[in-house]
């Protein structure tokens, strides 16, 4: 699960720094530093946020990322979406479903569904949360 934490963190992260800098061009290193991790991350991230039409990119000096959509209207799913979707079912699964045994051939799948609904779960609580919401909380730590 910590892949979902860590990338969903830098996503936001990312998106809060580009909120924060209206119309104007950050590059992946200039965002890496401020997020404190690789600009090659930073480009994986981007690039997702960029398919779902929440960052927009310009290529060459100069270039780099800035935000395309309204911050105060971007739902922190929005960016949860592309970025963790389903990764928060870990790969790893306990039991066997070929055994005879009630519990080892069967707590994977009751674990299926309990991972798949806490994910509905989540995004319905991220849908209650904006770019903007996370910038206004982030300048209220001062």
């Amino acid at each position: 699960m910590d892949q979902v934490t860590s990338d969903f963190t830098i996503a936001v992260h990312s998106l809060v720094f580009l909120a924060y800098l209206p119309d104007r061009m950050a590059s992946s290193e200039e965002i890496a530093h401020n997020v404190c991790t690789n600009p090659a991350r930073i480009r994986k991230i981007m690039s997702c946020l960029r398919k779902s039409g929440l960052v927009s990119t310009k290529e060459g000096i100069g270039g780099g990322y800035i935000l395309s959509a309204n911050p105060d209207e971007v739902t922190l799913a929005q960016i949860y979406r592309p970025v963790s979707q389903g990764k928060l079912k870990p790969n790893w699964c306990t039991g066997d479903p070929e055994r005879e045994c009630q519990i080892s051939s069967n707590t994977q799948v009751v674990m299926d569904e309990i991972f798949d609904d806490a994910e509905i779960h989540l995004e319905n609580y991220l849908n209650q949360m904006t770019i903007s919401s996370v910038l206004e909380k982030i300048k209220q730590c001062r």
